[in-house]
């Protein structure tokens, strides 16, 4: 029997230069600030998500299984777990007659059926902004379309529209991919988009495919989602003002590292990602007078708070939020969740999402 041993490095506590230390570094011309962006953080689709752990936690009890992460954010996933949660890659690690939730991401039919075939109990938490690429991917199957799926090979979600008709997709990873495509009749290619995509990437990529097949058809709607689309216009509102941007979000959330890709290219001096407050290097605020702040879809905003905490420990206390958008967008819990629910007598939360901005 092997003993598997930990050679990792111990973690040490960081000793952090002091705001005195940095000021002297680097003097700030003018009042230091922050400029919060709103609309950030959490989404419908994600807190619907993160929701239809917790109750399902609650009411059918310890482990409760997660088929990947059931958002792209450490802190949920860890806080998760810490309840009883056990995410899985795949529905074979799943012990039969189990109860499994799908991610925010969706699944193909292929994983449906696994689960069917192992006798899974399963609560769909897919968000319904991607339930709906996916029902257009199989619509435009059925019509004998070519679909053209924007997106980044490997991501789940792009994963899950694929299979739902792979002999119909080719997945366009990037605007160079264009060049080398093919398809079978011109005349009948439609594109759809992975939802967290880079608006401005993915139009430049849809304007080449037009270029190259003139008769391309649109989706009925945009496939990138209300708060890609929202957070994106807030930091590009915000980064021509800012010497700094942190985005806060994790490496694996494709919205959070697009927000950073974003924050650069409209005029930010510098930007950062961040999955925690204890990340944020103070180098990074030598002779900086404005910082820039906003947070990914799946982020609670408890991670934000604390990022402005210790920008406030380094002088940066005055914080103006920038609203360029109001969210009220809400969705329904889970309907195999809602049916537990109902049969508990539970009524506290039937829906994700936020009904109004929460003010700072």
């Amino acid at each position: 029997m092997s003993t598997t041993v930990d050679l990792s490095m111990p973690t040490v506590p960081r000793v952090r230069r002091t705001p005195q230390e940095i000021a002297d570094a680097a003097p700030v011309a003018g009042a230091r600030r922050v400029l919060l962006a709103a609309p950030r953080g959490y989404c419908a689709g994600v807190d619907r998500a993160v929701i239809a752990v917790e109750k399902a936690l609650e009411h059918y009890g310890a482990p409760v299984y997660v088929r990947k992460e059931i958002v792209h954010n450490k802190y949920v996933v860890s806080t998760l777990e810490e309840r009883g949660a056990i995410f899985v890659d795949e529905t074979d690690e799943v012990p039969e007659g189990s109860l499994l939730v799908f991610s925010a991401h969706g699944v193909s039919p292929a994983v449906v059926q696994s689960a069917v075939d192992r006798n899974l109990q399963t609560i769909d938490a897919t968000c319904p902004l991607v339930t709906k690429v996916h029902r257009e991917a199989v619509r435009f199957a059925r019509g004998d379309f070519e679909i053209l799926l924007i997106g980044h090979v490997g991501h789940e979600e792009v994963e899950g529209t694929f299979g739902e008709a792979p002999e119909h997709i080719q997945i366009v990873n990037s605007p160079e991919d264009v060049a080398t495509l093919e398809v079978k009749n011109p005349d009948k290619v439609v594109w759809l988009s992975q939802t967290t995509l880079s608006v401005d990437e993915t139009m430049e990529t849809v304007n080449l495919l037009r270029e190259k097949f003139p008769n391309l058809q649109d989706p009925p709607s945009d496939d990138i989602c209300y708060a890609t689309s929202n957070r994106q216009t807030a930091i590009k509102e915000i980064a021509p003002q800012t010497d700094l941007v942190i985005v806060v979000g994790s490496a694996n959330s494709s919205n959070s590292v697009r927000l950073k890709e974003v924050a650069e290219e409209y005029g930010a001096k510098r930007a950062e990602r961040v999955d925690f407050a204890n990340q944020v290097d103070e180098s990074w605020f030598e002779g900086v007078a404005t910082v820039g702040v906003t947070s990914g879809a799946s982020v609670p905003e408890v991670l934000v708070t604390q990022v402005l905490d210790l920008l406030a420990e380094y002088g940066y206390g005055e914080v103006e939020e920038v609203v360029t958008a109001e969210e009220d967008i809400l969705f329904s819990l889970p309907k195999e969740l809602r049916a537990k629910l109902a049969q508990d007598g539970d009524n506290s939360r039937q829906l994700g999402g936020r009904g109004a901005r929460p003010k700072r």
